[in-house]
């Protein structure tokens, strides 16, 4: 049998805010579009750019209030930049005049916080540390707002014995 790899890896900014829903079931949704860019030169020097959307979908995996959806819901907000882990998926569905539509999702299984939006990067030293949600996780490691009243082992310090 032979094997097959489904994996998507995405940094971008986000266009809108994410929509969150929640299903019949009390399950819970984020959706929300990803911009990735690319630059270069054209054959005559001038400069072109190309941006590509990406529609993401993230689940709760999660007891309530630390699923990936609620994480998203909290902490993400149009403009921020976002890495992404997920698989592709293709689907299918009939509208309301009955015509067949093809929609094309990232299912995300991570996600990674880079810091403020509008150009905000990871490696900025001024911006908010990195935060890293995985499906079914228990939180963020450093959530943006600084509220650590949902993270309470958060402000714990432990004493190494490290020589700096």
């Amino acid at each position: 049998m032979s094997r097959s790899l489904n994996k998507v890896t995405l940094i971008g900014n986000l266009g809108n805010d994410p929509e969150i829903r929640t299903t019949t079931g009390g399950g819970k949704v984020a959706q929300f579009s990803l911009a990735t860019g690319r630059q270069w030169n054209s054959a005559s020097g001038e400069k072109q750019e190309k941006t590509e959307w990406h529609k993401c979908v993230a689940w709760n995996q999660g007891t309530r209030g630390t699923g990936m959806a609620d994480i998203i819901e909290r902490y993400v907000k149009k403009g921020d930049k976002l890495y992404i882990e997920g698989r592709i998926e293709y689907r299918q569905y009939q509208d309301k005049e009955n015509q067949t539509k093809y929609v094309t999702e990232i299912n995300v299984r991570e996600i990674l916080l880079l810091g403020g939006g509008k150009g905000g990067g990871g490696g900025d030293t001024d911006g908010p540390a990195p935060s890293r949600a995985k499906g079914g996780a228990k939180g963020s490691d450093a959530p943006k707002g600084g509220d650590f009243e949902e993270f309470p082992n958060a402000l714990e310090a432990e004493d190494d014995d490290l020589p700096f």
